[in-house]
């Protein structure tokens, strides 16, 4: 026993921390956890000597735990009546394509290379949310036809391959198109399910059988790592939730973009061996 919590006890308080921060994170900005899931869990098996598998690892075990906090937050925000379901309805089949597509694809980079993509277009975002202005925008209203499919279907593969939950490019993305950021995080955090579900099984798949995983692993799917994560953040969701209707926009929108910044930047240096 004392040899387990000396060998494990690191992971597993790490985890708790993560799926904690992670929780809150998720309902206060609609983003399903996963800017704050991957980066923790990546320097855990760094830490554990998983270091070829990783980012895949974190990535897929991000995905899986963000069904369920999604689907919490999104429930907390659509009792705010924050959820515009007609837009759910109209990208949610596209984005799930996506994902999918992104999860194939991710199977494919390596390490350093998911690691630089996911910090780069994340600090791309964070810098529109604290630079931008509540006034920009770029239409009065969401695309249809062809331009939904390929927006929709583009923020699923982006989202797969960075482990998130559609929030951080659904955010954006509305706000830019006239909504509201408050209501613009509710009808995101719906997105994460669609994303999370179909993307998990793709890094189920695509790690099947590698060596250089962490034990307990289905793929690339560590099962403590989402047990744990996703207790804690499905239980903090709400709160999050709360919370973000406690502020005011201007304020949402800056938060939220220094915390994409320093994350953003961490991955960036890790992928360049800075």
């Amino acid at each position: 026993m004392t040899e387990f919590i000396a060998a494990y006890g690191p992971l597993l308080l790490a985890l708790i921390a993560a799926g904690t921060f992670a929780g809150l994170i998720a309902g206060l900005f609609g983003i399903g956890g996963g800017v704050v899931i991957v980066p923790v869990l990546a320097f855990v098996f760094d830490q554990l000597g998983f270091t070829e598998t990783s980012m895949h690892a974190a990535v897929g075990c991000s995905l899986a735990t963000i069904v369920a906090t999604s689907i919490r937050s999104a429930m907390a925000h659509h009792k705010r009546g924050a959820v515009d379901m007609e837009v759910v309805k109209g990208w949610v089949p596209w984005i799930m394509a996506g994902s999918v597509l992104g999860a194939l694809i991710a199977g494919f980079l390596p390490g350093p290379g998911m690691r630089a993509i996911f910090g780069i277009i994340l600090l791309l975002v964070a810098l529109q949310f604290i630079m931008g202005r509540p006034s920009w925008k770029l239409r009065d209203s969401l695309p249809t036809g062809l331009p939904r499919v390929g927006l929709a279907g583009g923020l699923g593969a982006l989202s797969g391959i960075m482990g998130i939950g559609g929030g951080v490019f659904g955010v954006t993305l509305m706000t830019l198109c006239g909504y509201t950021v408050h209501r613009a995080v509710g009808t995101a955090a719906t997105f994460g399910a669609a994303i999370g579900f179909p993307a998990a099984i793709g890094y189920a798949v695509t790690g099947w059988g590698l060596d250089g995983r962490a034990p307990f692993s289905l793929g690339y799917l560590n099962v403590p790592a989402i047990l744990i994560i996703g207790i804690m953040t499905t239980s903090l969701a709400p709160v999050g939730a709360a919370l973000a209707h406690r502020l005011d926009a201007t304020t949402l929108r800056r938060v939220f973009g220094v915390v994409m910044i320093l994350v953003s930047g961490n991955m960036v240096r890790i992928a360049f061996g800075f």
